[in-house]
């Protein structure tokens, strides 16, 4: 498509999506889907960039091939099973850590750790997706 307000406009639009994503990541990593509907969003700014211009441009837009990012994706998330293990807790039992900065204290779990890696899993499987159809001409 080349429609030039479309063009213009997905700047914006991609840049909303990935900061919503974000804000999807952080703030449901206490509630379920937050990993989930991050990486759906994400995967979304991609498939954007291919409307408003072609699925090369979506294609040159991402940094590493998407396999890369199911692969780290799943990484992470058996990164996020070693605590529970080392433990000796239940699988995949929620662990969380306090880290001392200064005054403040940040507590990080294993649930955030997990929602990473589903959040990359999903944006690689998404644009997959997305690439699959250009290489069968279902996407024009």
């Amino acid at each position: 498509m080349n429609s030039v307000i479309l063009q213009i406009a997905s700047r914006i639009v991609r840049t909303l999506l990935i900061f919503f994503a974000l804000i999807a990541l952080l703030r449901g990593h206490n509630h379920p889907g937050g990993g989930f509907i991050g990486g759906m969003l994400a995967g979304l700014s991609i498939a954007f960039r291919g409307f408003a211009y072609n699925i090369t441009a979506a294609d040159e837009m991402t940094k590493f091939k998407p396999h890369y990012y199911v692969a780290l994706g799943l990484i992470i998330v058996l990164i996020s099973v070693i605590p529970s293990l080392y433990l000796h807790d239940y699988f995949m039992q929620g662990e969380w850590f306090k880290i001392s900065i200064g005054e403040w204290q940040l507590k990080i779990g294993t649930p955030l750790v997990f929602d990473i890696g589903v959040f990359f899993v999903v944006i690689g499987v998404s644009v997959l997706f997305l690439f699959s159809l250009k290489r069968q001409n279902l996407w024009k």
